[in-house]
């Protein structure tokens, strides 16, 4: 891997369409990785209303899931097909009470090779560690977004997309 592609990049989403090419580069990006990949966690912060599920959402259309794409809000999770045969489980923890809570969910993780994981701090101590921790807060009228590769999968998931040049799409990237 080369040496001058960013373990974190650094995005300006100016509106939801922004948020939408974001998922859409992420999907492409993960469409390249090696087949026998391990599963990758995805760790969603920021404030209620930052994006994590708008963000959620568009990630899951570009990997094929149709139909409704619900929140997880108070089922915990959803699990979804994907158009490469793997499973995606999107959770999100905002309504845990105790990580301990997360044992009656039967998170084995064996189908799942993506999640997405909403308000992950919830659950510490439960939950597989990041991959790929993506912060978002209210920036203007738009969103800040900082994605941070924490494993190699996920920064050659990062490479992926800055190969592709899908963050030209997006002011004040890294």
């Amino acid at each position: 891997m080369s040496h001058d592609v960013p373990s974190e990049l650094r995005l300006h989403l100016a509106d939801a369409d922004a948020t939408d090419a974001l998922g859409a580069a992420l999907a492409a990006a993960r469409a390249n990785l090696p087949a026998n990949a391990p599963a990758l966690h995805v760790h969603l912060h920021g404030d209620l209303g930052a994006g994590k599920s708008t963000l959620a959402r568009a990630l899951l259309r570009a990997l094929g899931v149709r139909g409704a794409i619900r929140s997880p809000t108070y089922t915990l999770v959803e699990r979804y097909g994907l158009n490469d045969g793997g499973e995606a489980w999107h959770l999100d923890l905002y309504r845990i009470g105790d990580a301990g809570e997360l044992e009656f969910l039967g998170l084995d993780g064996g189908e799942a090779s993506l999640w997405l994981i909403e308000w992950p701090e919830r659950g510490r101590g439960w939950l597989p560690p990041a991959d790929l921790r993506i912060d978002l807060a209210v920036d203007g009228a738009g969103r800040s977004a900082l994605l941070q590769a924490v494993s190699p999968g996920a920064r050659a998931w990062l490479e992926g997309v800055a190969a592709m040049g899908a963050t030209a799409a997006f002011t004040g990237t890294a």
